[in-house]
């Protein structure tokens, strides 16, 4: 009667032997691991940008590069502390300017 109980929940059971490294369930929220790792990301050559966003329907890190060429591609992980990490080329990417004129920001 106890294998009849066991092993169901062995079988019903997602993780196990058959999860692959790194893909834990996450300890910590998505904000603390981006925070966590954004200032060594940024760092990489070719990196302009981090964000929190949405792959296939789940939170993963985003991670921008200003081009196909960056060198950055090959050092960033697919996984972060258990969150998938998408990377995107996105061109440079320039702040704002304030504007002087009407609309052109706060204050």
């Amino acid at each position: 009667m106890v294998t009849l109980l066991v092993t169901p929940v062995l079988v019903g059971c997602p993780g196990g032997r058959g999860r692959e490294k790194g893909s834990a369930v996450p300890s910590k929220t998505i904000e603390a691991v981006l925070a966590a790792h954004s200032e060594s990301l940024m760092a990489l050559p070719g990196v302009v940008g981090t964000a929190i966003g949405l792959c296939d329907g789940a939170a993963c890190i985003r991670v921008f590069l200003a081009d196909e060429r960056a060198a950055a591609r090959r050092r960033i992980p697919p996984r972060l502390e258990g969150y998938p990490v998408n990377v995107e080329v996105t061109g440079p990417i320039r702040p704002r300017g304030r504007g002087g004129g009407e609309g052109g920001g706060a204050g």
